[in-house]
């Protein structure tokens, strides 16, 4: 009986040996697998660090290239896209270079993408939209860098044009960030588009004044303005029969950069100049109205047109 005992003890010893064996060679292949995941995951790091270092100095340096072009140097605009272009593309081939160390096959990435494009598409529609309408803005050429535009409503100042959006400032200083696919569909008014621009203003006077002199008043309070062009000359004329005045309506041309302060300079030298000429400019009136016991007595406002809406209020006194 001790020989049978003996082959089994002897046969779960070699068991024992062979599998403590496998344990340690697995021990060891698994060690080295993460050794050289280690050594490859320090290295992917180091290449996208320096990737980022490298695209920096690439935009730079593009920067400071195309800024000697004539093309690039008098528009910031295609400058600034330019640039961004080259960041992007930097960083694509680094990220390349991180995933083919990491042991990724960026062939088949890109074979999975190419399979599943109609999907990408469609989840980036919004994204891949702004780069076809930031594309299309840099061809079609709205706008530059400095101009002052109108999207939708928004007014500001353009500060920058990427793959992606338009940022603005306005005149608070806001920053304004617009996708280039809303700036390409929205209705777009550059202000600044233009050389020169007209300042409008109404302005109001008595139905008892007299209209030519009230026109001509206004024409050379304009015409003395060492802002306002003399080509094409100032304009004057009535554009409005309101309820309570007449409208006089000015015209004048300046340079874009000189509209906002010439505006508001015409607005109050025109106000001046029709009070030194003795022309009355109207305001809404109150007139109190009997109304049956003599005790009370409606108070009824009336708002004219260049207020806006008619308003009637009671009071009782």
């Amino acid at each position: 009986m001790s020989l049978p005992i003996s082959n089994e003890v002897a046969e779960a010893v070699a068991a024992g040996r062979k599998a403590v064996s496998v344990d340690a060679a697995m021990i060891a292949k698994l060690t080295d697998m993460a050794g050289d995941f280690a050594i490859n995951l320090t290295i992917a790091i180091l290449i996208f660090v320096a990737t980022l270092f490298v695209a920096k100095w690439a935009a730079g340096a593009a920067r400071k290239t195309l800024s000697r072009v004539r093309g690039f140097r008098h528009d910031p605009t295609v400058l600034s896209f330019a640039v961004q272009v080259v960041r992007v593309v930097v960083i694509i081939i680094g990220m390349i270079a991180v995933l083919q160390r990491l042991g990724v096959q960026t062939t088949s990435i890109i074979a999975v993408l190419g399979a599943a494009s109609l999907a990408v598409g469609l989840a980036l529609q919004g994204t891949l939209s702004n780069v076809a309408s930031g594309i299309m803005l840099l061809v079609l050429r709205p706008y530059r860098v400095g101009d002052v535009v109108d999207v939708g409503g928004m007014a500001g100042t353009v500060q920058r044009l990427d793959l992606f959006t338009t940022q603005l400032s306005n005149a608070s200083n806001h920053k304004i960030v617009i996708p280039n696919s809303k700036v390409l569909s929205d209705p777009l008014t550059n202000l600044t588009g233009q050389q020169t621009r007209r300042i409008e203003i109404n302005f109001t006077v008595g139905y008892g004044e007299d209209l030519g002199q009230a026109r001509k008043v206004l024409i050379d309070m304009a015409g003395a303005h060492d802002k306002v062009l003399h080509d094409p000359h100032p304009w004057s004329g009535v554009t409005g029969l309101l309820d309570s005045s007449v409208q006089i309506t000015l015209h004048a041309w300046v340079k874009v950069t000189d509209w906002w302060q010439t505006q508001a300079d015409l607005m109050q030298g025109g106000k001046e100049a029709l009070d030194a000429a003795g022309i009355e400019i109207p305001f809404p009136h109150q007139v109190a109205v009997p109304y049956g016991d003599e005790d009370v007595m409606p108070v009824v406002r009336v708002r004219t047109v260049e207020d806006g809406t008619a308003d009637l209020k009671a009071t009782n006194r």
